[in-house]
């Protein structure tokens, strides 16, 4: 698997050197987030789908990567107290994520669709399939659609504690429905990433694909996910 200083899930190339990603999507279950460093100054965690942001061929053969990002998903935090928040959001790089007022919990489930309309403007969905709520959302997006993710992150952090979130512990976080382009995403373990610290220490892995190749289990503080 690829390595990664802030990721773990499955990242996709671009379909070909004519085709971009213009959608995507995936299911999963809003993870329990407990405190994995007593003490620690805060750790978090965010759930995604996204265009963009990665490598434009399966293991970055080419090198080359995808700077433009769209995404959305949930995040689960625990403060330096050992309290857990959770949330929804999207985020367009270079600017911070926008947190949506859509509760999310942990054990909802939760569906996210992101797909571009017509060219330059995108549409994003958040279902809490749980609650029956949900949040959609119209944007002017100017990406290059190289790539597609499903994703398990530490996310970076600004102000005062800028830097790469610490990871809490995390329940296992079940991937399902993974779509690019409308079809089956088709996921393979050549685009699997795996999570590793400072000191090259591998601590979240997903699992291999489903027997359909549209899911996967994302474990965090592991070497092996089942």
């Amino acid at each position: 698997a690829t390595q990664s200083s802030n990721w773990f899930g499955y990242s996709r190339g671009m379909l070909d050197k004519k085709k971009r990603f213009t959608s995507i999507e995936g299911t999963w279950v809003v993870p329990t987030a407990h405190q994995h460093t007593r003490g620690d100054s805060g750790e978090a965690s965010a759930t995604w789908i996204g265009i963009g942001g990665g490598c434009l061929d399966s293991g970055c053969g080419t090198g080359a990567q995808d700077e433009t990002l769209i995404q959305a998903g949930t995040e689960q935090d625990v403060a330096a107290n050992g309290t857990a928040s959770y949330n929804a959001w999207w985020e367009i790089i270079p600017e911070p994520e926008t947190r949506i007022a859509l509760p999310v919990r942990p054990g909802d489930t939760v569906h996210v669709l992101i797909k571009e309309k017509s060219a330059g403007q995108w549409f994003i969905e958040i279902d809490n399939r749980t609650t029956g709520k949900k949040f959609t959302k119209s944007q002017a997006y100017p990406g290059l659609g190289g790539s597609a993710e499903w994703i398990e992150e530490t996310p970076l952090q600004l102000g005062t504690n800028a830097g790469l979130s610490a990871l809490p512990d995390l329940t296992t976080v079940p991937f399902t429905g993974a779509k690019a382009n409308g079809n089956n995403a088709n996921l393979n373990s050549s685009q699997a990433m795996d999570l590793i610290d400072a000191n090259g220490n591998v601590i979240g892995v997903p699992s291999a694909p489903n027997a359909t190749h549209d899911g996967f289990h994302a474990c965090a503080w592991a070497t092996t996910c089942s």
